[in-house]
């Protein structure tokens, strides 16, 4: 384990970092720095813990495979990275999750779209993307870097809620009384039209960059 300690410490010091930031440590952190300050603090810190995991990913050992990854691996991997894209396109907008002044209003309202699959479409989002790439790529080295990533996403969410519930009290007891945690299958019919074409347009434009980046081909462009 030794070959993989930088990347475990960076790993721990990007999740720690995001959870002390966001919760403990952030009303001393705005009453220092104000709140622009402190999203300029968040995004450094940020930015410094990814580019140390990033760096420590690629220094670690490639170890073997765990499982052997054939075209069925490949194409439920990238199923459920177009599933990703989707809950992510759709996230970005009518989202009381987000920090935005508005929030409590949208809380109130009768949830639509992604938010019919879960109120984390965001979070799941990262983590169905996690999931996937440690489908094809079940090596120890990726279960480190990508697992950090899936905690981050779904137990960050449930810190999130709690924080939620602190800010907006009973509008954000509502929205969660309206949505789910965990995906419900049978929102996805639910999903707009709309929704559905910016997610297969973002979905087809990452799996398509795999080429530049020096990654395997991936989605349709690995048979194309």
């Amino acid at each position: 384990m030794n070959g993989y300690l930088s990347l475990i410490l960076a790993c721990v010091v990007f999740v720690g970092s995001h959870f002390l930031m966001s919760h403990p440590l952030r009303p001393t952190l705005v009453k220092v720095f104000g709140n622009g300050g402190f999203l300029g603090v968040y995004s450094l810190v940020s930015l410094a813990a990814i580019i140390w995991m990033v760096m420590a990913f690629r220094a670690a050992p490639t170890g073997a495979p765990f499982w052997d990854v054939g075209d069925g691996l490949w194409i439920v991997s990238s199923i459920i990275t177009l599933i990703a894209a989707v809950l992510y396109s759709g996230s970005m907008a009518g989202n009381p999750a987000l920090p935005r002044p508005d929030a409590d209003k949208l809380a109130v309202k009768e949830p639509t779209g992604v938010f019919q699959v879960t109120r984390h479409p965001m979070m799941w989002g990262f983590a169905l993307w996690g999931v996937a790439h440690i489908l094809i790529a079940p090596r120890a080295d990726v279960l480190i870097f990508i697992g950090s990533i899936i905690f981050l996403a779904l137990v960050g969410a449930k810190a999130q809620e709690m924080k939620k519930q602190n800010i907006m009290g009973v509008e954000w007891d509502g929205w969660m009384r309206l949505t789910h945690y965990w995906p419900q299958i049978g929102g996805f019919v639910k999903i707009g039209a709309s929704t559905w074409m910016i997610g297969i347009v973002l979905w087809l434009l990452a799996t398509w960059s795999h080429n530049f980046l020096g990654a395997y081909a991936a989605g349709i462009f690995r048979w194309l």
